[in-house]
């Protein structure tokens, strides 16, 4: 059977397309900035692909980017020869095989590298500074300090509001911190064992996970930064690791016979 071949190009007014509801592939701001920059740079050379009633079938970031540049029409091509299923089919299609592609590493370095000698924002393209840094070197070992048991691919969490922000003092539970540190008080010990014991103290805290994650969806920047750094909410992972939160974490689970951690204790990876 020969394929279809589009007859023809349509420029059409960006209000007029319709996303597909149920479209599974998502698009960060990052991406979306991203593809504007691309084409800003190269021109909109990847059209639109829109069913008979203008529904988007491909391009739903493109159509984002097109906006975010101020753009009243984009180019698009209209595959009226779908039936309803293939054209459910191939919005997923259309983005996971594209997925599929990898890279002959020595000729993406050797590409990179003439690109950036004469100036070229590598940035454009989609690669991040420590991407383009891996792809320029192929043959060097990464050096980021973490083992080779920990995988880098992860995905980090979403942390959204769901009500109210909680007060701080419905984050915690501190009762048996106080208890033990009311008892060093009173026992008149020497100011470097009393500073040590009130230490351990601490650790009794017990901390409220889901609503310390409220409280994060709510709170400023810098708190949020310090809450991070503080491991109360963890974001990147590979600074976690780095920092020995999450591998900390697995040693004393091994020194308990691996036990699994409740739940609250948990909620935060």
């Amino acid at each position: 059977m020969t394929p279809h071949l589009p007859e023809s190009l349509e420029r059409l007014p960006l209000d007029r397309l319709i996303p597909y509801a149920n479209n599974s592939r998502t698009h960060s701001k990052e991406q979306v900035a991203q593809i504007a920059s691309s084409i800003r740079e190269f021109g909109f050379t990847n059209p639109i692909l829109i069913d008979e009633a203008d529904g988007i079938i491909a391009g739903h970031g493109r159509v984002l980017a097109a906006r975010k540049l101020g753009l009243e029409e984009v180019p698009c091509i209209r595959l009226g020869h779908l039936t309803e299923t293939q054209r459910k089919a191939y919005v997923i299609a259309d983005n996971k095989l594209a997925l599929n592609a990898g890279w002959d590493e020595q000729l993406l370095a050797v590409e990179l590298s003439s690109l950036r000698e004469v100036g070229f924002d590598l940035g454009i393209m989609g690669f991040d500074a420590e991407s383009i840094e891996a792809a320029l070197n192929p043959d060097e070992p990464k050096t980021d300090g973490l083992s080779d048991n920990y995988t880098h691919k992860v995905d980090a969490p979403v942390y959204e509001p769901k009500g109210e922000k909680p007060p701080v003092n419905e984050l915690l539970d501190r009762s048996r911190a106080d208890e033990l540190l009311n008892e060093i008080n009173k026992a008149q010990l020497p100011d470097e064992v009393a500073a040590f014991l009130k230490a351990a103290a601490a650790r009794h805290t017990v901390f409220n996970f889901e609503k310390i994650a409220e409280f994060y969806c709510h709170a400023d920047k810098k708190t949020q930064e310090l809450m991070e750094n503080s491991a109360l909410i963890i974001i990147d992972f590979k600074k976690a690791m780095q920092l020995g939160y999450v591998k900390l974490k697995d040693e004393i689970a091994g020194a308990l016979g691996a036990e699994e951690p409740d739940e609250d204790t948990n909620a935060d990876e």
